[in-house]
């Protein structure tokens, strides 16, 4: 299996003078280097960040990563930093959003799971936020900003298996330079394939857009 963490983007929202990834926690740790010791702690060796603004500063922090670079990242957005990354792969990829802190169990969850899988949070969602709905047979359904009737939050940690891999690459090149890489997810899904949640509500995973997003990380995590 490998990994890939995005952290190519600005972070406008946040309105910091680096990469929103290199936020520090309370406890010293950056939130780019405690998603790379959770996925080691899991046994994944290869993990490649996506890089864009101020690429060196996280090249320079985290020299043990590999890297991928996405030289259009001011004006892509997370679907082609994806695809950057992953388009020669051959294998299990799970991938997460640079911007999100999480409990190491997340991580452990999602790879006792079978199939393709998405990480969802059960509960009251803001605009903002990736929200899912499911099927009858409790496969997701929809996965995007905009949902008819929401079920809870995607929360930015996603698995895709080795067999629907060139499936979801070819989904990626067909989204548009400004869509998420939920896109890609959706296409897949109207082509009859299927994702499956994960319930991490449990533990503890937020994802950082705003300043206020921050500051609940801080609690969250001072604990």
């Amino acid at each position: 299996m490998k990994a890939v963490i995005l952290a190519a983007g600005v972070g406008s929202r946040l309105g910091r003078p680096f990469p929103k990834s290199l936020s520090v926690l309370p406890d010293g740790e950056r939130i780019l280097g405690r998603q790379i010791r959770i996925l080691q702690e899991a046994r994944i060796k290869e993990i490649y960040i996506v890089v864009g603004f101020k690429k060196t500063l996280l090249m320079e922090e985290y020299p043990q990563a590999f890297f991928c670079y996405n030289p259009v990242y001011y004006i892509t957005n997370t679907s082609k930093s994806l695809l950057a990354a992953i388009e020669r792969f051959d294998d299990d990829v799970l991938w997460v959003n640079g911007d999100v802190v999480f409990d190491p169990e997340v991580i452990s969850e999602m790879l006792k799971a079978d199939g393709n899988i998405i990480a969802v949070d059960k509960k009251r969602c803001a605009e903002e936020e990736v929200k899912y709905s499911l099927r009858e047979d409790g496969t997701i359904r929809e996965i995007s900003k905009i949902v008819a009737h929401p079920q809870g939050e995607a929360v930015g940690v996603n698995l895709v298996r080795k067999e629907s891999l060139q499936h979801f690459v070819e989904a990626l090149r067909r989204c548009d330079d400004q869509d998420y890489f939920e896109k890609g997810i959706e296409i897949m899904i109207q082509e009859d394939a299927q994702f499956r949640p994960v319930d991490i509500s449990r533990y503890r995973c937020i994802e950082v857009d705003f300043a206020e997003d921050w500051q609940e990380a801080v609690r969250l995590f001072s604990k």
